[in-house]
């Protein structure tokens, strides 16, 4: 029996500079019915796949140093919903202006999935509560 996408229009990219965490990301983005539309590494390669996504799900720190959030900021102001997910969310304060929250790593599978349908949810202004493992910055309130 086929599974019955959750979603299907969303673009989704991932910035992770760890490889393995960033395929299990794109595994779980793929069987809830999204397109993964590419792996960065740096804010290089985020800003080069960006035009592709519509939700970004973004690490602090990555190849590049602490970028994280200087990504998540020029993504919000390309209109993409960004959620950081981090071991370091203390490193993010009160939040980036435009970004919705942050999700502490190691993230559960079941976490991870209701984070993301919030934000796809959050992208197409349906009204949804943010799961409790989602710290959501007073910006996005």
């Amino acid at each position: 029996m086929q599974k019955q996408p959750e979603h299907t229009a969303e673009r989704v990219m991932v910035v992770e500079d760890e490889i393995l965490v960033a395929i299990e990301i794109e595994s779980v983005l793929d069987e809830m019915g999204l397109t993964p539309v590419g792996i960065a590494a740096d804010k290089a390669g985020a800003l080069r796949i960006a035009e592709k996504a519509d939700i970004a799900l973004v690490d602090i720190n990555l190849r590049d140093g602490a970028t994280g959030p200087h990504i998540g900021r020029e993504l919000a102001e390309r209109g993409i919903t960004v959620l950081f997910m981090t071991a370091n969310p203390e490193q993010l304060g009160k939040g980036v202006p435009g970004t919705l929250g942050v999700l502490t790593k190691p993230v559960a599978d079941t976490e991870l999935r209701q984070a993301i349908r919030y934000a796809v949810a959050r992208r197409v202004a349906e009204h949804d509560i943010p799961p409790r493992s989602l710290q959501l910055f007073e910006s996005a309130a």
